[in-house]
């Protein structure tokens, strides 16, 4: 159903705008100009460029290119959403509360806009950076290092998922960093030979123009009343200077200090580290949301994915509420109030959910490691592996 309604077409999406042409030279044989074409994600491109290319050989038209390019991203979906049931079948989890789980990995509702936006490789690396956080929980490092690496050259912001993954790891950390560093430069060396370098490298960069009400810049943001098509737009703000080349080296910095305090608070609550690196994934991946400029409604998809599994591993017993609301939040905050609210009362009202989430995240995953008392309901959480 989701791909029904999401895939229709791809006129004026994303995709059109920013992935159509590379995707037409390479049904055309191009393989040149499809590399030198890519947008920033490029390597979400490449690794599902040979699907494309066979589609385009048997005589499938550009829609269908479009459609199996989402294919491997919904089904990596549904296969986290099996091996999350799977773990909480081993801990005695009800098959109402697996079947939740499932359901919120492989129909969660916002992987609908996710594909109508046109980037359907958004749930593709959300699943393989939660992925390689689990494997990584049961010390399968070579695995990790694979699922890390393809995750980062899915797009540029997995590299929040290497501190996770090292937490969770028993040993062989380094190797599964080098490892890891290695697929992605295998994916995207192409590129690199072709010419599109500085493409993928300014685009993780910076982030442009685009300005957003959903992130915690909006109203230090400049007041336009207008579009960035100039058309009159009540309430309209420009992202100032100064954020632009600042905001995504920011998020991206956020990995060591905070893997570092989860290192120190795992000192103190041993047991449950892969339940322990899931929280810090996620709350790396809502952080991200919020401190982006271009916050959209299918980047909160990586966080609502990586708090599901942190959920479903650490209460396997009951249904994934958490998730549940967050995704009914995000669905309010960017679907539902967006014609109905000016751009700062949306601010506010993203803000108002998010915060205190992000909050408690952190006190759930790093207070032993700012020296606070771990909770004891926290400590259970913890040890419930």
């Amino acid at each position: 159903m989701l791909a029904w309604l999401g895939l229709a077409d791809f006129a004026w999406s994303d995709y059109d705008s920013e992935a159509s042409g590379a995707m037409r030279a390479l049904a055309a044989g191009d393989v040149s100009g499809f590399l030198r074409q890519v947008p920033a994600y490029g390597g979400a491109l490449v690794l599902r460029a040979p699907l494309a290319g066979a589609t385009a050989a048997l005589g499938g038209g550009e829609l269908a290119v479009y459609r199996v390019l989402a294919i491997p991203c919904l089904l990596a979906g549904v296969v986290l959403g099996a091996a999350l049931a799977r773990r909480m079948h081993a801990r005695g989890a009800s098959r109402r509360a697996c079947l939740a789980v499932v359901a919120l990995c492989a129909i969660n509702p916002i992987i609908l806009p996710a594909l109508q936006i046109g980037h359907p490789e958004e749930l593709l690396c959300a699943a393989l950076a939660v992925g390689a956080v689990l494997v990584a929980a049961s010390d399968r490092w070579l695995l990790a290092a694979v699922l890390l690496g393809l995750a980062i050259a899915t797009k540029a912001w997995a590299v929040l998922a290497i501190g996770p993954v090292l937490l969770a790891l028993g040993a062989r950390r380094t190797v599964t960093l080098a490892l890891a560093g290695a697929v992605t430069l295998v994916v995207l060396a192409p590129m690199a030979f072709a010419g599109a370098a500085e493409t993928v490298v300014h685009g993780s960069r910076s982030t442009g123009v685009l300005f957003h009400p959903w992130q915690i810049w909006w109203l230090l943001g400049d007041v336009a009343d207008a579009g960035l098509d100039g058309a009159p737009k009540a309430g309209a703000r420009l992202a100032p200077a100064w954020l632009s080349p600042l905001a995504h080296p920011l998020i991206a910095s956020l990995v060591v200090p905070l893997s570092l305090l989860a290192w120190r608070a795992r000192r103190h609550a041993p047991g449950g580290h892969g339940e322990q690196a899931l929280g810090l994934l996620a709350l790396l991946f809502l952080l991200r949301c919020m401190l982006d400029p271009w916050n959209c409604v299918y980047y909160e998809l990586p966080f609502l994915l990586a708090l599901l599994a942190w959920e479903a591993l650490c209460r396997p017993q009951r249904p994934p509420l958490l998730t549940l609301g967050a995704t009914l939040a995000t669905w309010l905050t960017f679907q539902t109030l967006d014609p109905l609210l000016g751009p700062d009362l949306l601010c506010v009202t993203y803000l108002t959910w998010a915060l205190p989430l992000a909050a408690w995240l952190a006190g759930q995953t790093l207070s032993a490691g700012l020296g606070m008392p771990v909770r004891r309901d926290a400590r259970a959480l913890y040890s419930s592996a």
